[in-house]
């Protein structure tokens, strides 16, 4: 938060929210901080109740919080059903990037033959965009961009500095990548001879849908014959892999470092958690939850949460217990053996 930084009333807010508000609608505020660290001119929120220890002392001018907590509030509030939402709502109204870009062509960026612009795309320094591409209207692409030949981006979609889309590739609307992250590289095919590795040509394209974000230095590979596909409203964190002809579903959320080998088809309303591995030519249905450092090596056909791997325990249990683990098998076997002598006897 600056001096500088736009301020909007309470007043505002509650209507731009749809939030009730008990208080001054006059007072005028300049930013978000946490309930600990908020100042007189700030809004904070309250949405997880491991929080509400911190409410009695804020110093925000207000606070966003469900309804049942209102009574609690020191100072003027705002209340919502889900107040987490009315946060995320509340955030890009103080983004200090919305607006700032400068409409037009970086006199030091390069544009192809063919390029067709739509109404206040910005195009920032040294970037390149090659030939027959087609940006939307209000289109961002940052410095250092490279968008490859015959890529479609749709309006209102932004990449950020140092972000790579190659040739043929399709972003939809209202999109987000951050730099670094890398759309349409070739996917990981090879035959091999029995000697060496014959690489296979990557024929297909990427498909993103609309409100899709990636993260800084992900990797969506390109099909090897049809295109990856990543559904509408689908959220990819930092250094997650996608692999050739993968398919995400509407609506789903991929978390950091998840991979997915190829052919693998997400469904939609989805959650990967944190280093998930799936292996490739899998289906995993709607609203299938998997927990962090899992790893998935079969389909998945019903709903629900799924989990693998072990927690974090003292190496000297671990040790122990990856011993009983290799001696499993036949402890089931030497089991099975009593069950049987039990019944026969």
């Amino acid at each position: 938060m600056t001096q500088d930084s736009p301020t909007l009333s309470l007043a505002e807010i509650a209507a731009h929210l749809g939030a009730r508000l008990q208080g001054d609608g006059e007072r005028r505020v300049r930013g978000l901080a946490t309930l600990r660290d908020a100042g007189p001119e700030q809004v904070s929120f309250l949405a997880n109740r491991a929080y509400l220890k911190d409410l009695p002392g804020t110093r925000a001018a207000a606070v966003l919080l469900h309804p049942s907590h209102a009574g609690e509030c020191p100072c003027d509030c705002l209340t919502l059903d889900n107040p987490y939402l009315g946060y995320a709502e509340l955030s890009r109204l103080f983004d200090p990037l919305a607006g700032r870009e400068t409409v037009g062509v970086h006199p030091s960026a390069v544009v192809g033959e063919g390029v067709t612009l739509g109404e206040g795309v910005a195009i920032g320094p040294q970037a390149v965009v090659e030939a027959g591409v087609v940006l939307g209207d209000h289109v961002v692409i940052g410095p250092g961009c490279v968008v490859g030949a015959d890529t479609w981006i749709g309006a209102g979609t932004r990449l950020h500095a140092n972000v790579t889309v190659y040739h043929g590739v399709v972003v939809g609307e209202r999109g987000i990548l951050h730099s670094g992250c890398v759309i349409g590289a070739d996917g990981f095919g090879f035959a091999h001879d029995g000697g060496g590795w014959h690489k296979i040509a990557q024929l297909g394209g990427v498909v993103l849908g609309d409100d899709v974000e990636v993260g800084s230095c992900s990797s969506i590979d390109r099909g090897a014959l049809g295109d990856t596909v990543i559904g509408n409203d689908v959220k990819i964190d930092s250094q997650v892999q996608i692999a050739h002809n993968v398919q995400v579903g509407d609506h789903s959320a991929l978390a950091g470092c998840v991979g997915i080998a190829g052919s693998t088809r997400v469904g939609r309303h989805c959650m990967l958690g944190g280093g998930v591995g799936l292996s490739g030519h899998l289906t995993i249905c709607d609203g299938v939850q998997v927990t962090g450092m899992s790893l998935v090596t079969n389909s998945i056909h019903q709903p629900g949460v799924y989990s693998s791997g072990t927690g974090a325990m003292d190496n000297a249990q671990w040790r122990r217990n990856a011993v009983r683990f290799k001696q499993l098998d036949e402890i089931a076997r030497r089991l099975s053996r009593l069950e049987k002598a039990g019944r026969g006897g």
